[in-house]
């Protein structure tokens, strides 16, 4: 088009200078040209800013979509913290992996910051129509990537707290289980003579009573031997060696009606060994063993650091 309005201005001015028409002529012929000049420049300039207006409104929805990225991003971390604080309150989380998953949240937000700060000065760079698609791909993938490290990552972290709860549950069972253990013996003890008696006449265990002096050499209760080292009259604490089996044992500052816990035989049988008084060189007390051999037996997977 533009090759047609130069060639009609050439003749133009070629019909001027030899007079070949009349000024009427001319001037309506000079008027169809300049009108023609201006629709073309008009239309221009609206192709021109058409296209701005796309490419603006293409990169404004590519930053929306970043910002949606951010977003579920920030509300992922929010979420994980959460988590991390619930398990550190209720469940005592040891410090190092605490430390260990806030380190790790703490570099995912500083990674989503630096992705998306290096996409809006590639956008701001590349804002060319020849680039636009090229961008577009470009945008889209580290998009995509920028979501799936954050998946990989976060599903890494609930992992080990996941790992790290099923512990803490693990422990508080076995706890709760020791402390049951711990108060049915307590409530089993026998702290005087009568007492004993009647531990005795529910026939559940058998009893043998001691009176052990300090010597260098073991007297024999039940199956086992036991040596006196050392009584504090005052304090009512004693400390003495127990041996069953091959298994030698060293108990000390122990205090009256507090029972010593160990295993016997093959079948790994429990005896309890609980001292009533303590005088000058000398206790007093009773052994207390299962008298069903078999329900009793805890077998050696159930062998336990007395």
């Amino acid at each position: 088009m533009m090759a047609s309005y130069a060639k009609a201005a050439c003749s133009l001015m070629f019909e001027l200078i030899w007079g070949g028409k009349n000024m009427d002529w001319l001037k309506s012929k000079t008027t169809a040209l300049i009108g023609g000049v201006v629709a073309l420049i008009a239309l221009q300039g609206y192709g021109f800013v058409s296209l701005r207006s796309a490419l603006e409104n293409r990169i404004g929805t590519i930053e929306h979509q970043m910002q949606e990225v951010r977003a579920l991003s920030s509300s992922k971390v929010s979420q994980l913290t959460s988590d991390l604080n619930v398990v550190t309150n209720r469940m005592g989380v040891t410090m190092q992996e605490l430390e260990h998953a806030r380190t790790m949240t703490e570099a995912l937000k500083q990674e989503n910051a630096r992705t998306a700060q290096r996409l809006r000065s590639q956008l701001a760079a590349k804002a060319d129509a020849k680039l636009v698609s090229q961008v577009q791909q470009e945008a889209t993938s580290k998009l995509a990537e920028v979501q799936q490290d954050a998946t990989t990552k976060f599903t890494t972290v609930s992992g080990e707290v996941q790992v790290v709860r099923t512990d803490l549950d693990a422990t508080r069972q076995e706890l709760a289980s020791n402390q049951k253990d711990i108060t049915d013996v307590r409530t089993a003890i026998a702290r005087n003579g009568t007492e004993l008696a009647e531990l005795r006449r529910k026939g559940e265990r058998d009893y043998f009573e001691f009176d052990i002096p300090k010597n260098k050499r073991f007297d024999r209760i039940a199956d086992v031997l036991v040596q006196l080292k050392k009584t504090d009259v005052k304090k009512q604490k004693y400390d003495i060696v127990i041996q069953a089996d091959d298994n030698r044992v060293e108990k000390k500052d122990r205090a009256t009606n507090e029972p010593i816990q160990f295993l016997v035989g093959r079948d790994r049988l429990r005896y309890e060994f609980v001292v009533n008084y303590v005088d000058k060189d000398r206790i007093r007390g009773y052994v207390s063993t299962p008298k069903d051999k078999i329900l009793s037996a805890e077998g050696p997977s159930f062998r336990r650091s007395q």
